[in-house]
């Protein structure tokens, strides 16, 4: 299924920096404000269209449609797409279908219980496809319902009201652990007699990060400490996209930025380093508007 982006008509003071406290105070204001008769407004543009500046895919589930409203105003800007259910059936067919990063739950939902939505996504998921974060939003203080909620097997929970750049650094927390677990798996892949005293093989490369050296059958190659922490990084998850902006945080040790094109020349300059795979095919391939991959020798 198509996953498409949410944006908002209306600007939101967050954005600005004028309150940063909670969503609490903007949405008693807004209702206030509000002709009865009016209901909040949302225009959708299909992802596609837009990826080539958004990254993560959230999903979110809340019948709070004025609640629902502000986080995507806040979160797309944040460079996230945000598709919106407002009930528990609807939120779990999504979750299922859509191509979602991470689903976003509040837990009391008309139809389905977002309890049960939980339940169900993890009863009845597909064990060959990587497990679905999710974070879970209740208007709850009550110490059962996380305890619940994590048991059952969501990832973090965020009581109501919250702090907008603490929900933006809780889902960035939750997308990093589930990428690290998917690099761990990838690891476990390549096969114990390819990792050995600390040296990494995938096909005719070596590469022994105690020593930061790196060859190719047996012929070291000359890479500055950059291009060598890029590699490492990219032949530990062999087989898995490492998105552009791990690779900046990891490797360059900062945030990217927009235009930023150091890693692609980095990534540039290994392929001139390394050569092609012994079938002629690139080592490295660029994935379009999310980052690179290390390709496994067929």
């Amino acid at each position: 299924a198509s996953f498409e982006v949410t944006s908002i008509q209306r600007p939101f003071a967050v954005l600005a920096g004028q309150d940063t406290s909670n969503f609490g105070e903007e949405l008693t204001s807004r209702r206030r404000a509000k002709a009865p008769t009016e209901k909040p407004r949302a225009v959708r543009h299909n992802l596609s269209a837009i990826k080539s500046t958004v990254m993560e895919r959230i999903l979110l589930v809340d019948d709070d449609l004025e609640l629902c409203e502000l986080i995507c105003e806040y979160l797309v800007p944040e460079g996230f797409a945000v598709e919106t259910r407002h009930d528990g059936a609807s939120g779990l067919l999504a979750a299922q279908s859509c191509a979602c990063d991470i689903l976003v739950l509040d837990v009391m939902l008309p139809k389905m219980g977002g309890f049960e939505v939980l339940r169900q996504l993890r009863e009845n998921g597909d064990e060959t496809q990587p497990r679905l974060p999710v974070l879970m939003l209740t208007a709850r203080g009550d110490d059962v319902d996380r305890i619940v909620g994590l048991e059952m097997g969501a990832d973090d929970y965020l009581p109501k009201p919250f702090n907008p750049r603490e929900l933006s650094a809780r889902i960035r927390a939750v997308l990093r652990r589930t990428q690290n677990r998917e690099t761990a798996k990838s690891n476990e892949n390549v096969g114990r007699e390819s990792i050995e005293d600390g040296i990494l093989r995938v096909g005719d490369l070596k590469l022994n990060e105690g020593a930061r050296r790196i060859s190719r059958d047996d012929v070291r190659i000359e890479l500055t400490g950059v291009e060598f922490d890029l590699l490492a990084m990219l032949m530990r998850a062999a087989g898995n996209v490492v998105s552009r902006d791990d690779l900046t945080r990891q490797v360059l040790g900062r945030k990217a930025l927009r235009y930023d094109r150091s890693i692609d020349t980095h990534v540039s300059n290994l392929r001139r380093k390394l050569g092609r795979n012994p079938d002629g095919e690139e080592r490295i391939s660029s994935i379009r508007s999310v980052g690179y991959i290390f390709k496994r020798p067929s």
